[in-house]
C-alpha cells in the first residue's frame, strides 16, 4: 500500500491529465456507430461505465491534490527527468488544484446527466468529453506557455465535435463560425509565443518572469508585444469585449449539457489571463499597459452583459448574456491587481461558473414544458411543472444577480472591499451596482413573461392547443431536474463553507503574485547559486549524444543540476560525458572561478 501512495505521490500531478487522456482513447478504440444506432448499440452501457468511472477517478484526483496544494507546496513534475527551462514541467500550487476541483466537479453531474438519452445524439461524445477534460486539466497545470498552446488546442478540437453534438443547421453555422474565431485566435497565439521566444529565449513561465525585467529595451518591447498578443487570445477564449459577441449565439445553440459544461471554458480564458499576464508579464512595462486595458475592457463587458440580457428575445442567449456580464466583472477583480481582488475573482469564479451551469440545465427543461414556444421569451400556457420550474428559475435569479445571502453576493461585496485605495474605485462601485440592480430587472422581465403571465391550459377537447398541451410532458426529462437540484444545493453548501474557501482563495492569491517562490520550485541553479537558464539558443552548439559525436561541451557542468541521480547513472549519459563531468568537478574547488557561464541576451 505504501508503495502505491509513494507512486501516487511522486507522479503527481500528471495522473490529471492521463486520467481523461486514456479514457478517451478506449472510448475512441471501443468504437462508436451512427447515433440513431446508439441506443440499441450493445457497447453503449460500456461507454457509460467507462466514462463515469474515469469522471468519477479524476473528481477524487482533483480533491487529493487540493488537499496536497492546501498546505502552499508547490509540487513540480518533470516530465523525462529534465528540469526547467530546458525540459517541460507540470505545476501544481492552489490555483490550479482549485480549476481542477471545479472543472471535475462540474463534470461528473453534467457526465452522469448526459448519458440518460443526451449521449445517444451523436457519435463519440463520451471521448470528445474526456479530451475536453484533459486539455481543461493541460492547461491548469502546465508550466509551459507552449504547452499552454497545446492543451488550448486539444480541449478546442474536442469542443468544436462537442459544439455540433446533435447535428443541425443553426449548430453548423454557428459552429463554423466558433472554429474561425478559435483558428485565428490560435495563429495569435503562436506568433505571441515565437515574439516571446525570439526575445527571451525561453518559454517556461517562470524562466520567462525572471528573465523579462533584464532585457534589453528592444527585446523587452518585443516580449511585452508579444504578451499583449497572448493577451488578446485569452481575451476571445474569455469572451471579454470586443472579442466576445461570439458567445451567447454560439452557447444558445449547443444541446443542454454540452452549453452547460462550456461555462468551464470561458474560465480557461480568465485563468491564462490571471496566470500569464498578471504574473508571468509583471515587469512595468507589461502591467502598465495591462492596466490601461484590462480595467476598461472588464467595465463595458460588464455592462454590456446585462444591457444584452435586458433585450434578449430568447432564455438561452439571456444566459449567454449574462455569462458575459459575470466574465466581466471577475475581470474587474483581476485588473484591480491587489491580493484581495484576486482572492475575490477566484470566490466569484466559482460561483458564476456553477450558476451559469444550472441557468443552461433549467433552459433545457423550461424547454421540455412549454412546446413549440421553446425558450422564447413569449407568453405561453402555464407548464405542467409550473411550481418547481418556477421557483428552480427564482433561486438562480437571486444567485446570479447577486442578492444576499447567496455567494453572488459575497462574491460582489469582497470585490468592493477589494477596491480600497484604487484609483477607479468610484467606477468599479458604480458599474457593479448598476449591473446588479439591471440583473435584477432583466431576471424580473423573464420571470414575468414566463410565469405570471402564462396563460390558461386550453381545456376544450376540439382544439388543437388541447392535443398538443396534452402532449407535453408532465416531469421533467429524465436526471434533468435531479442535477439542476444537486448544483443547487453545492452553491448553496458554497455559500455555508465560505469561510475556508476565502482562506484557502485568499493564500491561492499570496502564493500567485510570489514569484520568488515559483522560481525556488521550479528552476534549478548551479554551485555559485545562480539559476540555470540558456537564451537564445546557439545554433552552432552540438551536445555530445549517447549516438553521435565526442566534442568537449562547456555546459556539461550543468547536467548534475538538470537530472535526477538515477538518470545520470543509468546508460544514455556516455562515458565521454561522464569524463567530462568528473573532470570538472575535481577542478571545481580550486577553479571555481572558472566555471563557464551561461550565454546572456545581446542587447
Amino acid at each position: 500500500m505504501m508503495n502505491v501512495l509513494d507512486f501516487w505521490q511522486s507522479h503527481t500531478p500528471i495522473f490529471a491529465i492521463l486520467i481523461p487522456a486514456l479514457t478517451a482513447f478506449i472510448l475512441v478504440l471501443l468504437g462508436n456507430p451512427g447515433s440513431g444506432s446508439l441506443a440499441h448499440d450493445w457497447r453503449q452501457p460500456w461507454r457509460r461505465g467507462i466514462s463515469l468511472t474515469a469522471v468519477v477517478l479524476g473528481l477524487l484526483t482533483a480533491i487529493s491534490y487540493i488537499c496536497q496544494a492546501a498546505n502552499g507546496e508547490i509540487i513540480v513534475y518533470q516530465l523525462s527527468e529534465w528540469t526547467a527551462p530546458f525540459g517541460i514541467v507540470l505545476v501544481l500550487d492552489r490555483l490550479s488544484a482549485l480549476m481542477l476541483v471545479l472543472t471535475y466537479g462540474l463534470a461528473a453531474p453534467l457526465l452522469w446527466f448526459a448519458s440518460k438519452q443526451w449521449d445517444e445524439r451523436g457519435r463519440y461524445f463520451h471521448a470528445m468529453f474526456h479530451f475536453l477534460l484533459m486539455g481543461l486539466s493541460g492547461a491548469f497545470l502546465t508550466g509551459d506557455l507552449f504547452n499552454l498552446f497545446v492543451f488550448f488546442e486539444i480541449l478546442l478540437m474536442a469542443s468544436y465535435v462537442l459544439l455540433l453534438h446533435g447535428q443541425g443547421k443553426a449548430r453548423f453555422q454557428l459552429g463554423i463560425h466558433y472554429v474561425s474565431i478559435n483558428l485565428l485566435a490560435s495563429a495569435l497565439f503562436l506568433i505571441g509565443l515565437g515574439m516571446i521566444y525570439g526575445s527571451v529565449g525561453s518559454l517556461n513561465m517562470t524562466d520567462v518572469s525572471r528573465l523579462l525585467p533584464g532585457l534589453g529595451a528592444d527585446q523587452q518591447k518585443l516580449a511585452t508585444a508579444g504578451g499583449l498578443l497572448l493577451f488578446v487570445v485569452f481575451a476571445i477564449k474569455a469572451a471579454m469585449l470586443p472579442v466576445g459577441f461570439w458567445l451567447p449565439k454560439t452557447y444558445a445553440v449547443a444541446t443542454t449539457p454540452v452549453a452547460a459544461l462550456f461555462t468551464i471554458m470561458t474560465k480557461v480564458g480568465i485563468y491564462a489571463i490571471l496566470r500569464v499576464n498578471g504574473t508571468v508579464f509583471n515587469d512595468t512595462l507589461s502591467q502598465e499597459i495591462l492596466s490601461n486595458w484590462l480595467l476598461p475592457l472588464a467595465l463595458i463587458t460588464s455592462l454590456y452583459g446585462v444591457i444584452g440580457a435586458l433585450g434578449a428575445d430568447r432564455l438561452r442567449r439571456f444566459v449567454g448574456f449574462m455569462v458575459l456580464s459575470s466574465i466581466g466583472t471577475i475581470l474587474i477583480a483581476i485588473a484591480i491587481g491587489n491580493s484581495s481582488a484576486w482572492a475575490a475573482a477566484l470566490f466569484y469564479l466559482v460561483h458564476s461558473t456553477l450558476i451559469a451551469a444550472v441557468f443552461y440545465l433549467l433552459c433545457g427543461w423550461i424547454t421540455s414544458q412549454r412546446g413549440e414556444f421553446k425558450d422564447h421569451l413569449k407568453i405561453a400556457p402555464v407548464m405542467k411543472q409550473q411550481f418547481a420550474v418556477s421557483i428552480s428559475f427564482f433561486l438562480v435569479a437571486l444567485m446570479m444577480a447577486g442578492l444576499p445571502p447567496f455567494s453572488g453576493f459575497w462574491g460582489k461585496v469582497l470585490i468592493l472591499q477589494a477596491t480600497a485605495g484604487f484609483y477607479a474605485q468610484g467606477w468599479v462601485i458604480a458599474v457593479l451596482i448598476v449591473v446588479s440592480f439591471l440583473s435584477i430587472i432583466a431576471f424580473t422581465r423573464a420571470g414575468f413573461v414566463l410565469f405570471w403571465r402564462a396563460t390558461a391550459a386550453e381545456t376544450d377537447p376540439k382544439q388543437a392547443a388541447f392535443a398538443a398541451y396534452q402532449d407535453l410532458p408532465a416531469q421533467a426529462p429524465p436526471r434533468h431536474d435531479k442535477t439542476i437540484y444537486l448544483l443547487l444545493a453545492a452553491l448553496i453548501v458554497y455559500v455555508f463553507c465560505a469561510s475556508p474557501i476565502l482562506n484557502y482563495v485568499e493564500k491561492a492569491a499570496v502564493q500567485l503574485q510570489d514569484s520568488n517562490a515559483y522560481r525556488q520550485a521550479i528552476l534549478k541553479t548551479d554551485a555559485q547559486g545562480q539559476y540555470i537558464s540558456v537564451q537564445p539558443f546557439d545554433p552552432e552548439y552540438l551536445p555530445e549524444t549517447k549516438y553521435a559525436g565526442e566534442s568537449p561541451d562547456v555546459y556539461a557542468p550543468y547536467i548534475p543540476y538538470l537530472l535526477t541521480d538515477q538518470t545520470l547513472a543509468g546508460e544514455h549519459i556516455s562515458d565521454y560525458k561522464q569524463g567530462q563531468m568528473k573532470q570538472h568537478a575535481e577542478q571545481q574547488p580550486s577553479e571555481a572561478r572558472e566555471q563557464p557561464q551561461m550565454k546572456s541576451m545581446e542587447p
